[in-house]
């Protein structure tokens, strides 16, 4: 599809260098950085840690029995020290 932009002149030059170092056209840089960014926008680009928030989720019964073992060896631990 074309369409018409309006690129600010610093950006503009910045854009047609780096294009240029990698030796492909305005237009594959741009629809590139494009897709980047929008793909960035979709994962939560502003919270990094939502990538992957939840996904030991099914670990949690695992932590539990793991907490409450803890919890019962701390509990004998105090017991003692107090004798």
């Amino acid at each position: 599809m074309k369409t018409t932009l309006e690129i600010p002149d610093a950006i503009f030059r910045r854009a047609k260098i780096v294009a240029a170092e990698r030796g492909i056209p305005l237009r594959a840089l741009i629809s590139e950085a494009l897709a980047d960014k929008l793909r960035a926008q979709g994962g939560g680009a502003s919270k990094p840690w939502m990538k992957t928030f939840g996904k030991l989720r099914h670990l949690r019964k695992e932590t539990a029995r793991i907490n409450r073992i803890i919890e019962e060896e701390f509990d004998q631990i105090e017991t003692e020290d107090r004798q």
